[in-house]
């Protein structure tokens, strides 16, 4: 999960950079992907020590977690875009729909990982 979790930092970092780049730099929030990003990155770094990564994984949930709620709004809007409407900012909804898949898939991955990790301890405990 550590790497997936640095994998997903990436694709974030890079999706709020390219996004700031193409909106001309007009628009600062086009970074905040690059700042979820950034923080997975970390948390993945963390998670690949034995000791923490407990703690990082969760953390990486969490913010998972905020960064779907934070897009929900957004993401709805892709819909819209999909189907050929039309929307205000359409760059930016489709950065806020790829962030909420990522986050949403990341999600259903740690939920899993959290899972077997459980059961791992229970047949360990049971041996």
């Amino acid at each position: 999960m550590a790497g997936l979790t640095i994998g997903v930092g990436v694709i974030l970092t890079l999706l709020g950079v390219i996004g700031y780049f193409a909106s001309g730099g007009a628009s600062s929030t086009a970074l905040i992907p690059a700042a979820f990003g950034v923080l997975f990155m970390i948390l993945g770094l963390v998670a690949r020590n034995q000791a923490r990564r407990k703690h990082a994984m969760h953390g990486a949930a969490v913010l998972a977690l905020v960064g779907l709620v934070a897009t929900f709004r957004g993401a709805l809007k892709a819909f819209t875009l999909i189907g050929g409407g039309s929307v205000e900012r359409p760059q930016a909804v489709v950065a806020q729909g790829v962030m909420a898949l990522l986050c949403l898939v990341f999600l259903i991955f740690a939920v899993r990982s959290f899972i077997q990790a459980r059961r791992t301890l229970k047949d360990a405990a049971q041996v």
